[in-house]
């Protein structure tokens, strides 16, 4: 496996791939690997020849108070899974290859960015889809793959794909869970072991709204009792627990269409999401 710093390499790198025939696919990450990132890896690895992953702790999309000093960096350990998985090439840049002193250019987005954590996190899908545009102007891949845990993300990059007229195919990768069914996450490391253990309740508390309303119950009303489970558990507070629609993300309030419940909530020094499909009969 390649690991590559430089941008003039990397274009190199992907000719060379090109020459060689196959797909090309990214699979964009921050680092701090994990079993749900290797599961994009293991995809892209049967949908493409060459498989580009990306490591690059964005700060575009870190707001005040939030962790991009702590977030963690592993960048050998890394390395040795995205090897051992199989991946081509390593896309490692550092910050002033990302955004050089006089960069100037931001993208603003809305549509499926407007509530949700573009609420409880002003500015960042602005971050993401910045920092997006520009990986895949630099690895120009046939296909990139995002994983469903972060739901509302892959909703902003596949409106930015078709907005932009990127042509580049987006696939979406389930979720992976641990045993208990919680989300793999790089932030579960900032739980503690008594924690670790409540945390459990957010999936559960998901399930259980998925069933009410699938079911036929009351749509506010299953919210709410899934927000009073995550207080109940020991969250420290939940930014939201919402039904959108599984394509723009506008918040329904009865099950008429393909749907999603989505849930943030800060558990000590960690803030968890996860989200579930809700399909009507």
């Amino acid at each position: 496996m390649q690991t590559i710093r430089q941008l003039k390499p990397l274009r190199k790198a992907v000719a060379g791939f090109r020459e060689k025939g196959g797909k090309v696919a990214l699979v964009p990450t921050m680092g701090a690997l994990h079993d749900g990132h290797m599961a994009l890896v293991r995809e892209a690895g049967r949908r493409a020849a060459h498989v580009v992953v990306s490591i690059f702790v964005n700060p575009r999309q870190f707001g005040p108070g939030e962790d991009l000093a702590a977030y963690p960096r592993r960048p050998a350990k890394d390395a040795a899974m995205l090897a051992e998985a199989g991946a081509a090439l390593l896309w490692a840049p550092e910050a002033d290859t990302m955004y050089p002193a006089d960069h100037a250019t931001r993208i603003v987005v809305g549509g499926p960015s407007a509530g949700l954590d573009g609420v409880a996190r002003p500015g960042h899908f602005d971050g993401v889809a910045t920092v997006v545009a520009k990986l895949f102007n630099q690895v120009r891949p046939d296909l990139a793959l995002f994983g469903e845990k972060d739901f509302q993300q892959l909703a902003v990059v596949r409106r930015l794909v078709a907005d932009l007229d990127f042509g580049i195919e987006i696939a979406a990768v389930p979720t992976e869970r641990e045993e208990d069914g919680l989300a793999r996450s790089s932030r579960n490391i900032y739980l503690t072991a008594d924690e670790r253990a409540r945390a459990r309740a957010l999936p559960r508390a998901l399930g259980m709204a998925k069933a009410a309303i699938e079911g036929g119950g009351d749509v506010a009303d299953a919210l709410a009792r899934a927000e009073t489970m995550l207080r109940e558990a020991g969250f420290g507070s939940v930014d939201y627990v919402a039904l959108c629609d599984a394509t723009t993300l506008a918040p329904v309030d009865r099950l008429d269409r393909p749907a999603r419940l989505l849930a943030a909530a800060r558990m000590g020094a960690a803030r968890l999401i996860d989200n579930v499909a809700v399909e009507p009969r």
